[in-house]
């Protein structure tokens, strides 16, 4: 592995973070806690110190899997992060970010995960009805009391993100060092947006699902009807699990020719190094100079490895460029405008991330 700064921090972390999201769940992965552990172990072994849940994560079944493992580890080696703001039923308040759901969620993971301290505790989602004020407050006072160490965002917009840096500098609340978004070279509009806010207020991005819910690894054959064993893909396809981010409709990419393009070129780039196609596309993001870490999952040992093997080798420039190219979504206004309009207008002394005529990422 290597190990990289997380945004504007000294926090240091593995380039693979191993994402937790399959342990204990009925449905996509189907770990239970003795294959979670061995994958855990795989993962330590082979140099991860970064380990990404949640507590919506089978409802706090994948904290207490961890928390399991945890506690017969040495803590200080590791670095954890859990996130708070979706649903956890039962009551009116156990949801969002108020400030009595943020307290009573932190303790709730801190005790399955089994620890006094959480290194990266994430807002899982933006939150209409609070006030970022409420929430970043409640943060902060987490920091305080030595609960969290580092706090981090996901899934948010631009003017979000923006807001809150705004707020955490001039409010000084503790600094948002990461920020937890969907990446891959089958989703790349937060690149126009969210990813500018990152390199201006340096903030590390840490990519969710690399593999686009198992469409970029290659094992969908163009016409060919996924089935329920063949993974997330066809758990939809097969009407068993309902379209979202994390499991994408297969109608979306059956007939879409850019997307089998995409696949032939990165299926040849495979080859010629002798790496897989998964392997390329997680490749392809550890080469993004936002990307400290990318988060990935593993349903077993193999998939585990065949996945960490994207570090410790290189995509050539040709390449990243032909990856861009098949991958590049539509600009749509302002953006093409601003792009058109800036491109002569480079300052060697004010490197804003628009430069020339494309986007830098």
């Amino acid at each position: 592995m290597e190990y990289n700064y997380l945004g504007r921090s000294g926090l240091r972390v593995s380039n693979i973070c191993l994402g937790t999201m399959t342990f204990g769940h009925q449905q996509i992965g189907k770990l239970d806690k003795d294959a979670s552990h061995k994958v855990l172990d795989r993962f330590a072994a082979l140099g991860g110190n970064f380990i990404d849940t949640a507590n919506l994560y089978s409802k706090g079944v994948s904290e207490s899997i961890i928390g399991e493992w945890l506690v017969r580890q040495k803590r200080e080696k590791f670095v954890i992060a859990t996130k708070v703001g979706f649903d956890m039923g039962d009551d009116v308040n156990n949801v969002g970010l108020g400030r009595k759901h943020i307290m009573a969620s932190c303790d709730a993971s801190l005790k399955r995960l089994q620890t006094d301290y959480i290194d990266l505790y994430q807002v899982h989602i933006w939150d209409n009805a609070t006030p970022p004020e409420e929430w970043l407050k409640a943060l902060n006072d987490l920091v305080t009391s030595g609960k969290v160490r580092y706090i981090g965002v996901s899934n948010l917009c631009g003017w979000q993100l923006q807001k809150v840096m705004d707020l955490c500098k001039f409010e000084n609340y503790p600094p948002i060092i990461s920020l937890q978004q969907q990446y891959s070279l089958l989703c790349r509009h937060p690149e126009f947006e969210e990813f500018q806010v990152c390199k201006n207020e340096g903030i590390g991005v840490l990519p969710w699902s690399p593999l686009k819910g198992g469409m970029l690894t290659g094992k969908y054959k163009r016409g060919m009807q996924p089935q329920v064993a063949d993974g997330r893909i066809g758990l939809v396809a097969q009407d068993k699990f309902k379209a979202m981010q994390i499991a994408p409709a297969w109608s979306q990419f059956d007939n879409n020719e850019a997307f089998w393009k995409l696949m032939e070129a990165m299926e040849k780039i495979a080859k010629e190094h002798g790496k897989t196609i998964p392997q390329v596309a997680i490749r392809w993001l550890l080469q993004k100079d936002v990307v400290p870490s990318v988060i990935i999952g593993a349903n077993s040992i193999e998939q585990l490895e065949d996945n960490v093997a994207a570090i410790n080798w290189k995509l050539s420039k040709e390449e990243m460029e032909k990856l861009d190219a098949l991958s590049k979504p539509e600009t749509p206004y302002p953006y093409e405008m601003l792009y058109r309009s800036n491109i002569n207008r480079v300052n060697p002394f004010y490197p804003y991330p628009f430069v020339g005529n494309k986007l830098k990422t």
